[in-house]
């Protein structure tokens, strides 16, 4: 059984490396290379796993990064102290590049969200009286977060894989069955239905990686087509998914 499929939650490498430096809470100009390019890796090492059609322009990034930091480790040549400060204050940081691709990036992204919300804003304004809402009012937990990302759920799924190495058998016999993906979004559905929320590793059977794949994509499809709901209180910390009222 093999998917291949394209999602347009990804907006491209330095979207990617973008929402790395701002989860790590680095210097956008004094980037660890080596810590993002590890993280970068392990990013399109799980979109592997899972089958997605990782577009060309994420493997050139990828070999960028591993450009910038064998540049970094070279060793420097044995000169007289003054050579030395003449010719770093002559050489252009490897990372200089890529720095201004990222800040040029980031000042149209966040205009982007700012016309979005604006957008957004706008479209609560109406010219008729207003309506009494309050039967459509949902209770709200003080703390939840609803702004679960794509890498959000990648990173999830990180553990997942993880877990499934961890626990799994030396030897094994394994009988293949193929469960489409309609069938495990209904099977989930009715979990949710019968359960109410669930964690999110909670779904997976960590026995199977053909188990563990179809219901990744199948919650990716509800998400998409609005049927659950995914909350994450802080970064790294547990996925809670409820069912969506209709």
């Amino acid at each position: 059984m093999q998917y291949s499929v394209k999602l347009d939650g990804f907006e491209g490498p330095l979207d990617l490396l973008l929402h790395l430096i701002q989860t790590y809470e680095v210097d956008i100009y004094d980037i660890p290379v080596a810590i993002i390019t590890e993280q970068y890796l392990q990013y399109i090492h799980t979109m592997k796993e899972l089958k997605l059609d990782v577009a060309s322009e994420y493997l050139v990034m990828a070999a960028t990064l591993l450009a910038i930091k064998s540049k970094m480790l070279l060793p420097k040549h044995e000169e007289d102290f003054l050579d030395q400060q003449m010719e770093l204050d002559m050489e252009e940081d490897p990372r200089d590049e890529l720095v201004r691709r990222l800040i040029e990036y980031r000042k149209y992204k966040y205009a982007a969200d700012e016309l979005k919300e604006r957008e957004a804003a706008r479209s609560l304004i109406y010219t008729r009286e207003p309506l009494d809402l309050s039967q459509f009012e949902k209770e709200e937990t003080a703390q939840q977060v609803t702004n679960v990302t794509l890498y959000d759920m990648l990173q999830a799924m990180q553990k997942v894989f993880q877990e499934k190495v961890t626990r799994a058998p030396r030897q094994t016999t394994i009988e293949r069955q193929e469960i489409p993906i309609e069938t495990r979004m209904e099977q989930i559905k009715q979990s949710l239905s019968v359960g109410g929320k669930k964690r999110f590793t909670d779904l997976f059977d960590k026995s199977s990686k053909e188990h563990v794949v179809v219901t990744f994509l199948a919650i990716l499809e509800l998400m998409k087509v609005k049927s659950i709901n995914c909350e994450q209180q802080d970064h790294f910390s547990e996925i809670y998914i409820t069912m969506i009222e209709e």
